[in-house]
């Protein structure tokens, strides 16, 4: 009987193991060779480019996809709208981090060099606390090293209602005394993901 248990704990420590060794990542994100962005537009005509500075991800051999953005690292190239935007737009003392989860087509993963594809890549993002699907079309290129490069080929406009920010967006258009804010906002990336 003894022996039946410990064949039985042996085999569940080895389907552990495998399960785990199946989910670890394939690739990492190379924050040197990418960026993420967004437009903001005020005042009905004037629209303005910014950058997450810090980022990190991974992508498992099995598809899966996480993306995190430290949304303290905001870069709007204005110290104080930085600050005004973490404070109180996402509230970056409760929500520091926004992230996007998806599971990728493992064909996707084998691209040759050179070789690419257009995908729309759907998967659940959460901004301060709220959790929504998402869809971004992707350009994947196979890269010579193994790494992939993937690259929005258009814009995903997010809407800061549906993420509960509009009361944010009211916020910082009081305090820089603006006509409006727009709560439609152009969301977009360009990242490298290297073979670990």
């Amino acid at each position: 009987m003894q022996t039946f248990k410990n064949s039985v704990k042996a085999a569940l420590l080895l389907t552990t193991m495998l399960t785990v060794a199946s989910a670890q990542a394939a690739f990492t994100l190379d924050t040197t060779n990418s960026s993420v962005n967004f437009l903001s537009t005020k005042n009905v005509n004037v629209t303005e480019s910014h950058t997450f500075d810090q980022f990190s991800g991974s992508l498992s051999d099995n598809g899966e996809l996480n993306l995190n953005i430290d949304l303290t690292s905001v870069n709007t190239l204005i110290p104080i709208r930085n600050e005004r935007m973490q404070s109180m737009l996402f509230n970056v003392t409760d929500f520091a981090t926004a992230s996007f989860s998806a599971k990728l087509d493992n064909s996707l993963l084998k691209l040759a060099p050179g070789q690419s594809r257009v995908v729309s890549v759907s998967g659940d993002l959460s901004i301060s606390g709220t959790t929504n699907p998402v869809s971004f079309d992707v350009r994947v290129v196979g890269l010579e090293d193994g790494s992939l490069s993937a690259t929005t080929i258009k814009p995903t406009v997010l809407n800061a209602a549906e993420f509960g920010l509009e009361g944010g967006v009211e916020a910082l258009r009081e305090v820089a005394m603006l006509q409006n804010i727009s709560q439609s906002v152009p969301f977009s990336f360009s990242v490298v993901f290297a073979k670990d």
